[in-house]
């Protein structure tokens, strides 16, 4: 009986040093507020709820999916307690944010090019150069022969072709810029890389849901998004040539190939790009997402619970990624993250 109740007074001891007491005092709740990219939205909804549900009943999360830019600039502006990027911030931008912000990774995922184009089956493929073309408004049908040497059993159409790209501040389109810029020169000098850019061709949807639902409505069209809004609406993907000349098609392990190419290069601010890696396996357009928190943290509750959310969201919610189509993070990058988060400095 005695071991019985020592065990239990174990387990309360845990649990009430895992519970915030600013949090649970008096049955007070903690909402914290976020915004920011819509790349990652489905896990952190999944996250979110299974924090709430099963770690921490006392805290709830409101988050609105705006896009990268919409992110960046809330937590610039300090309207929320983080934002969320697929876009790491400039120097520029770092230096005119009221306080220090840090990058923390959370997952990696593929922005895939997908398409809606009847009567054709089978994998298409598709090269960098002729990727840059289409965006650039320079190759216009789809039997155009540049695209047609890469996909020489299938019976292409002579349609035009249907460009879609993201209309608002987007990390995807960050992303896909930065891909673009890294393997066409024309495209780095006439529009360059950015969450958002002037679009040569093409029509614009509203984050990846919008664009993945332009392109299922659009014949003949043709667009990126986060491999997890392709996938939901039953889109093909190219098959896209990486730097070691293989056609990949966007997946987990392509994607966490790439991010394992930088794992042990990693930044100590985790800023890095992970476009057009080296790599047989490596798909050639993917990235990580990042929360941005402030260093120092200004309200104690809100902070706390953050940091605590981050360690479990890093560690034990990596096991909801795959599902969801996101690459999990290695090891060696957890474990910096871990570091840094410990850095964070909590207003008592």
């Amino acid at each position: 009986m005695q071991k019985t109740l020592l065990k239990l007074t174990a387990v309360s001891a845990l649990l009430l040093s895992l519970a915030s007491p600013q949090a649970f005092a008096e049955g007070k709740r903690i909402l914290i507020n976020g915004a920011g990219a819509t790349f990652p939205y489905p896990i952190y909804s999944k996250w979110f709820s299974e924090y709430s549900k099963v770690v921490r009943p006392g805290v709830e999360f409101n988050y609105q999916s705006i896009g990268s830019g919409g992110g960046i600039k809330q937590i610039s502006a300090r309207t929320v307690d983080f934002g969320a990027s697929d876009a790491a911030l400039t120097n520029e931008q770092l230096r005119s944010a009221p306080g220090k912000l840090l990058h923390i990774p959370m997952v990696g995922g593929a922005v895939g090019v997908t398409y809606n184009l009847d009567g054709v089956t089978g994998r298409l493929n598709i090269s960098p150069e002729v990727l840059a073309g289409i965006f650039l408004g320079q190759i216009k049908r789809w039997n155009d022969p540049l695209l047609m040497a890469d996909n020489a059993n299938a019976n292409l159409p002579s349609a035009e072709i249907i460009v879609v790209h993201r209309s608002d501040g987007s990390g995807t389109s960050n992303i896909f810029t930065d891909y673009l810029s890294s393997v066409s020169p024309e495209w780095k000098q006439k529009v360059g890389k950015g969450t958002s850019v002037s679009w040569p061709a093409g029509l614009g949807g509203k984050g990846n849901e919008g664009v993945a639902g332009t392109i299922k409505q659009t014949p003949d069209s043709l667009g990126y998004v986060e491999l997890a809004y392709g996938e939901k609406n039953n889109l093909p993907f190219f098959a896209i040539k990486n730097k070691a000349g293989k056609f990949i098609v966007p997946s987990l392990e392509a994607t966490t190939a790439a991010i394992e190419g930088k794992a042990n290069d990693m930044p100590a601010d985790f800023r890095v790009s992970l476009v057009n890696p080296d790599g047989e396996t490596a798909y050639p357009i993917a990235g990580l997402t990042w929360i941005l928190l402030y260093q120092k943290q200004l309200d104690g509750a809100k902070g706390q619970e953050m940091v605590q959310f981050l360690r479990w969201a890093v560690h034990d919610g990596q096991k909801y990624t795959k599902d969801l189509l996101y690459a999990p993070l290695p090891q060696q990058i957890v474990a910096a993250i871990d570091q840094r988060l410990s850095e964070i400095q909590i207003k008592s």
